[in-house]
């Protein structure tokens, strides 16, 4: 029997090049080793997002673009996290076995209470409880489907350890393994992928490219790549370049070679290599983007994907709540 992953997805709008190699292709892949779970993480989205046109439209475009990207809906579980009442269900029961002092050591809410602090604000300002019981409404998601696994970045990892903390918590007081405690999968090279402007690809930077923009829109961004100041006829070097290292991530080991050796031998400049890059990326996204456009351009038919999801989902999830929901007395 196959041990079960679980990967939170935050509806954040639209995709870009550093999410499809930085977390949608490496969590897809899980797909072929576990029983793979995947959920749009909607109330965790509320957080931060209030207007509700943005959420509920940030919610179809993420689930849209994972579906795109390659997520089988027919060999995994995709569903959203609102539709599992059984979420909210055990994020009540959990509240129990957590301690205050635990929810003070969470990185989000000490650096939101530093961030005050310096400004000399009273430390809770802007602090909603949303946000300072986060850690358990992500341990109800993890623990309500016996998850074994859940991949993280190295930063997440405080997460997953308070996700085990909590279930061991209840765990020990009825004297029995009642609920499972999950093990954080670190992704340990995750893909960094370049921006624009040379730094990391982030939305917080303004330095992304789109991973569903069309053709036209694509190869003006790639145009906008900064470069150095380097003449045609100098040798430049591919290691040091942005766009040969997003080059990397679509053209094959020939191609990388051919063009690390026009690099060097000079002759090439900085627009030739854009388009060339360009073409790379649009011979790879091109269908991609086509299926992403003909997913959005039907939206219940994407509603009905994630119901079916959330159909699958309850199932595991009522077995989770009957079990604790026992042990408890309140059966």
């Amino acid at each position: 029997m196959k041990k079960v992953s679980l990967t939170g997805i935050k509806p954040t709008g639209d995709l870009h090049i550093g999410n499809y190699f930085g977390a949608i292709k490496p969590a897809l892949e899980l797909a072929k080793e576990y029983d793979a779970r995947y959920f749009i993480a909607d109330y965790h989205g509320l957080n931060v997002m209030k207007n509700p046109v943005e959420l509920n439209t940030s919610i179809r475009k993420v689930a849209a673009g994972w579906l795109a990207s390659g997520l089988d809906p027919q060999s995994v579980i995709f569903y959203r996290q609102s539709s599992i009442p059984e979420v909210f269900e055990l994020t009540t029961m959990l509240m129990a076995f957590t301690s205050k002092g635990l929810m003070n050591r969470a990185h989000a809410y000490k650096a939101a209470v530093q961030e005050n602090n310096e400004k000399g604000d009273d430390p809770d300002a802007g602090v909603n409880m949303g946000l300072f019981t986060y850690p358990v409404l992500m341990a109800a998601d993890i623990i309500l489907f016996d998850s074994d696994v859940v991949p993280v970045g190295k930063d997440q990892v405080q997460h997953i350890e308070m996700a085990q903390d909590i279930a061991q918590s209840v765990n020990a007081n009825y004297g029995k393994e009642l609920l499972k405690a999950p093990q954080a999968a670190v992704r340990e090279t995750v893909a960094v992928v370049p921006g624009l402007d040379g730094r990391k690809m982030s939305k917080s930077y303004n330095n992304v490219i789109p991973l569903f923009a069309p053709e036209k829109d694509l190869r003006k961004t790639i145009m906008r790549i900064v470069t150095n100041s380097q003449a045609v006829e100098e040798p430049k070097d591919p290691d040091s370049s942005q766009i040969f290292l997003l080059y990397k991530l679509f053209a094959s080991h020939d191609e990388q070679a051919a063009l690390a050796g026009r690099y060097r031998a000079g002759g090439m400049g900085w627009g030739e290599a854009k388009e060339e890059l360009f073409r790379v990326i649009n011979r790879e996204l091109t269908p991609v983007r086509e299926q992403y456009d003909a997913i959005m351009a039907d939206i219940p038919a994407l509603d009905r994907i994630l119901e079916r999801g959330a159909e699958k989902a309850r199932h595991i999830a009522a077995a989770t709540i009957k079990r604790f929901r026992k042990a408890a007395g309140i059966d």
